[in-house]
C-alpha cells in the first residue's frame, strides 16, 4: 500500500471514528453538555464528510447519498425525541439499511459494492480493465465471486446493527460510544478479509490469468470449472471428429 494511500486512510479513520468518538467525551464531560446534545454534535463531522465527498466525486455511486439521508434522519428523530438511546440506535439503522440495500443488489444482481471494488483491482490500469469488461461480460465464475463480495459485506452490516442494538439497550449510553466503534471496526476488518478471499482475491486472479494469455476474449472466458474456453472448444471438436 502506498505512502498517500495510507495518509488517505488514516485521515479517514480520524474523521469518521477518532472525532466524533473524542468530541462526544469531550463535549459531555469537558463541556457538560446532556448525552443527547453531545451525540448530536459529535456527528457533524462524518455528516458534513459525507456530504462534501459526493460534491466532490460527483458520481453514480448509491451508498454515500444513502448513509447521509440516514444520518440526516436518524439526527432529526433522536433530537425530537430526546432520547440518547434512540441516538444510537440512528447508527446501527445507518449500517443496517446499507446491508439490507446491499443484499437486495445482490439478488437484482447489480452489486452496488462493484463502484468500491473496480477501482481498487484495476488500480488505473487499462488492460486490467479490459480483462475486466471482458470477464465480467463472459464469466459466471467472475459474477459470482463479484456478487459474493457486496453479499459479505450487507451480511457484515446487518449482523453488525443487531449486536448494536443489543448493547444499546443493555449497556450504559457511555460504554457504547466506545464499544460500538470497537464493533464497527471488528466489523469493517473482518468483512474484508472475508469478502477478500471469497470475492476480490479470485477475481484479481481471473484477471491476471486474462492478461496472462493475452485477454483474447473468449480464450480466456472461465466458465466456473477451470477450463478456458479455447480449450474447452479444441475438446469438443476433437470429440465431435472422433
Amino acid at each position: 500500500m502506498t505512502k498517500p494511500r495510507k495518509s488517505r486512510i488514516f485521515v479517514s479513520l480520524l474523521l469518521d471514528v477518532g472525532v466524533p468518538v473524542g468530541s462526544y467525551y469531550l463535549l459531555k464531560d469537558g463541556f457538560g453538555l446532556s448525552a443527547v446534545a453531545a451525540l448530536g454534535w459529535s456527528s457533524v463531522v462524518p455528516v458534513l464528510r459525507t456530504g462534501w465527498g459526493m460534491l466532490r466525486q460527483r458520481d453514480v455511486n448509491a451508498l454515500p447519498p444513502l448513509i447521509l439521508l440516514a444520518n440526516l434522519a436518524g439526527l432529526l428523530l433522536s433530537f425530537g425525541t430526546g432520547d440518547a438511546r434512540l441516538m444510537l440506535v440512528k447508527d446501527s439503522a445507518v449500517t443496517s439499511l446499507v446491508g439490507f440495500a446491499l443484499l437486495g443488489s445482490v439478488v437484482l444482481g447489480r452489486p452496488m459494492m462493484t463502484a468500491t471494488l473496480k477501482p481498487w483491482l484495476i488500480k488505473g490500469d487499462a488492460g486490467r480493465e479490459a480483462a475486466w469488461g471482458r470477464l465480467r461480460r463472459g464469466s459466471p465464475a467472475f459474477r459470482r465471486a463479484e456478487l459474493r463480495f457486496s453479499a459479505v459485506w450487507g451480511i457484515a452490516f446487518v449482523g453488525e446493527c443487531g449486536l448494536r442494538i443489543v448493547g444499546v439497550y443493555t449497556l450504559s449510553v457511555d460504554t457504547m460510544v466506545w464499544l460500538g466503534t470497537v464493533v464497527m471496526i471488528v466489523t469493517m476488518v473482518v468483512a474484508f478479509l472475508v469478502s477478500g478471499a471469497l470475492g476480490a482475491v479470485p477475481m484479481a486472479r481471473m484477471m491476471v490469468r486474462m492478461i496472462g494469455a493475452g485477454g483474447s476474449g473468449a480464450d480466456s472466458v472461465d466458465h466456473g470449472d477451470g477450463v478456458p474456453e479455447a480449450e474447452r472448444n479444441s475438446s469438443l471438436t476433437g470429440s465431435t471428429h472422433g
